[in-house]
This record gives structure tokens, C-alpha cells and sequence, in this order.
């Protein structure tokens, strides 16, 4: 593919938070782009420190880059960063280039864990990295709608020169790009087991994705006597809820996977399951229930967050995957649709492969580097 704007541009990827979803996002996009992309990039830990100081360090590593490689053509910043310090701290060794950041998860709907307390700091980062950087990217439009109300509740509360009228400006100016999956060895085609049906349940293993929610569910199956097996994955965090490990006793030997699995053991996974289950209370994109059904599951969501705007990305019928309480999670599951409907989701789900999303982004980072002027048309 030729790019559309000129020459091939130099993007550069800042990613303070480099695991889990946001390496998936990076790693994806630069592998699949036309474009020449560099990762800049920190490991996945000290959230709230990457938060208040990666700024700096980036802008000092970005630096470096800009020494070797030249000035970028535009910045692609993650939200787990302060987008705002991090213009001003560039501002020397990249004027005129555009920043555009992109929003996997905001603070202004996530789910306070019950080790910490309510601190305003970061939703206030979150909001001047939006009001401040040339473009706005949220990967959902549940994420989009989800931002706008919480940031006007928000600024409301403070007493004066609130922002409050500012919001829509900059939201309306913002787009919506889905994260890319990757369906490399992704089997949507092949038979699935029926007797017993395997239940996939794919995400970090933390306060957030509802263990209390999927012990009910999984209690609930036991107790209505039905065979099925069950496949726990994602990542296991020094500090786990100790509901984890009662599902995981429940569970017994129905439980045929554990925890983290390296990629040859999560596309076996991905390509076994015959029910992909989420019972997250935080969800913005959702790569991991995407990829279940771009391999042929059948999903079984909460009817809230970003699933309902998801399923109707896979045309799905919402009686038969969503649900509105765990008794009606195991009646999903126990009662699933066999036959075409499976087929057709995951060829809708396989829309999202980065082979379909990467020209988006290239179109998307081409048009900001032409209006900025570091690109001709």
C-alpha cells in the first residue's frame, strides 16, 4: 500500500504503560502501519507514577531519538501519560509537530480499587491530555459518550472557570479507532466442543473484571449440573482478589487453564472455546472477547459498558449474549445458539484485524501531519 500522504512519514509511539492491552495496541499498529514507527515505551507498572512523571522522561528519551532519527512527523502519546506537561516539556526539540493521544481507559469512569481512595488528580490529567493534544482518539464510541458526561460532571464540581463549556468542543473533535487484533492461527471454522462446552474467560485477574460477578456465574453452572469445562486467562498481578482463588477451588478439575498463557497456548485456547464470558465491571474496547469471536465463541456479555455497542459490531442478537444477572449469564451459556450464528459473528469480529485498522490510523496521523504542515498533500 502506497501512503496517501507523500513520502512515508516517521511516527513516534509513546507508551508509559508498555503490557497488557497497551503493548498489544502499540506492538499491533507498528507492525502493521506503512509508515516508519518508533516505540518509545516504559514497563507496565506504577500506573500512578507513569501518570504524574513519564512526561518528562519520555520527552528526555524522545530527545534521544530526535538526535538519531529526526524530528517526527506526529506523535502518537498513550493516555496513560500527562499529554499536556509532555507538549510543553517538547516544545523545544519538536515544534509544529502534532500529538495526538489516544485513550484506552479514562479515570473518570474506572472503577476505584478498594485499596486506594478517591483522588481527582488523575481525572484532571486525563481531561488536560484531551483539551491540549491536536487530536483526540477514544478506541470506542461507548468510551467517546462515557468521557464527554463524567468530564462535565467533573469540572462542575470546581468553583469557578470550570471548562465545563469547553468539553464538547473538544470531544466533538474527537474520532473513535478501535484497537487492532491479531487473527494470525485464529480457527473460526473449526469444530468446537459441544459435550463438554468450553467456557473461555480472558482477562487480568484484578478488582475490575468482576470476580464476585463470575463466581455467581460459575457456582450457578456447578449447581445446575451441567458439563463444562473452563479456561481462567490473563495476567495474575502480585496483589490478586482473593475471590480468584475460590473460583479456581470451585472450579476443580473443570478448570483446564490457569492464568497467563504464551501465544500458542492462548490461539489453542481462543480456538477451543465454544463460550467466550466477560463479567468485567471496566471495559472500554475489549481485545480479548473480540479475538474469542473473531476464532468462532459464542459471547456471553453484561449488558452494560462497551458490550452492547460491541455485539452489534458482530450483529449479534442481543436475547442470546447479553445478560442483566448472573442467573441470566448461566441460562445464556446452558441454552447458547449452535449453527450459522457463530460463523458470521466471527467473520464480522475478524473486521478488526490490524490488516482493516492500520490504514485507518495512517489515514487518521497522514491528515494531522498535513494540516500541521509537516507534510504536503
Amino acid at each position: 500500500m502506497i501512503p496517501r500522504y507523500g513520502l512515508q512519514m516517521r511516527i513516534v509511539l509513546m507508551e508509559p504503560y508498555y503490557g497488557g492491552s497497551h503493548q498489544a495496541w502499540a506492538d499491533g499498529y507498528a507492525a502493521a502501519s506503512v509508515h516508519d514507527v518508533t516505540l518509545i515505551t516504559h514497563p507496565a507498572r506504577f500506573w500512578k507514577w507513569r501518570m504524574h512523571g513519564s512526561f518528562l522522561t519520555l520527552a528526555d528519551e524522545l530527545e534521544d531519538d530526535i538526535a538519531r532519527n529526526g524530528v517526527p512527523d506526529v506523535i502518537l502519546a498513550s493516555s496513560m501519560m500527562n499529554v499536556a506537561s509532555f507538549a510543553g516539556a517538547i516544545r523545544h526539540m519538536a515544534p509544529g509537530v502534532p500529538i495526538a493521544v489516544y485513550f484506552h481507559e479514562s479515570q473518570f469512569s474506572y472503577p476505584l480499587s478498594p485499596a486506594d481512595r478517591p483522588d481527582a488528580t488523575y481525572q484532571m490529567k486525563n481531561w488536560s491530555s484531551a483539551a491540549i493534544a491536536d487530536l483526540v482518539i477514544f478506541n470506542s464510541e461507548y468510551h467517546r459518550s462515557t468521557f464527554r458526561e463524567k468530564a462535565r460532571r467533573f469540572l462542575n464540581d470546581f468553583p469557578e472557570y470550570k471548562h465545563v463549556e469547553k468539553v464538547d468542543e473538544v470531544i466533538d473533535a474527537s474520532i473513535v479507532l478501535p484497537v487492532g487484533i491479531d487473527i494470525v492461527g485464529l480457527e473460526p471454522t473449526r469444530s468446537k466442543p459441544t459435550n463438554p462446552p468450553m467456557i473461555l474467560w480472558n482477562q487480568r485477574w484484578e478488582h475490575d473484571k468482576g470476580p464476585e460477578e463470575l463466581k455467581a456465574i460459575v457456582s450457578g453452572l456447578i449447581d445446575s449440573d451441567v458439563d463444562f469445562t473452563m479456561a481462567m486467562c490473563g495476567e495474575v498481578f502480585v496483589s490478586v482478589p482473593s475471590t480468584y482463588a475460590e473460583i479456581t477451588e470451585l472450579l476443580g478439575d473443570r478448570l483446564i487453564h490457569s492464568g497467563w498463557a504464551d501465544r500458542d497456548r492462548y490461539v489453542q485456547l481462543l480456538n477451543d472455546a465454544t463460550v467466550v464470558l466477560s463479567t468485567a465491571q471496566q471495559e472500554f474496547f475489549g481485545i480479548g472477547i473480540t479475538e474469542a469471536v473473531a476464532a468462532g465463541a459464542h459471547p456471553v456479555f453484561p449488558n452494560r459498558l462497551v458490550y452492547p455497542e460491541r455485539l452489534a459490531n458482530f450483529g449479534a442478537d442481543p436475547k442470546v449474549s447479553l445478560y442483566d444477572s448472573t442467573d441470566d449469564a448461566v441460562r445464556l451459556i446452558i441454552d447458547r445458539p449452535h449453527g450459522a450464528a457463530v460463523p458470521e459473528m466471527a467473520e464480522k469480529a475478524r473486521l478488526f484485524s490490524w490488516g482493516e485498522i492500520a490504514p485507518r490510523y495512517d489515514e487518521v496521523l497522514g491528515a494531522a501531519a498535513s494540516r500541521s504542515g509537516r507534510i504536503a498533500r
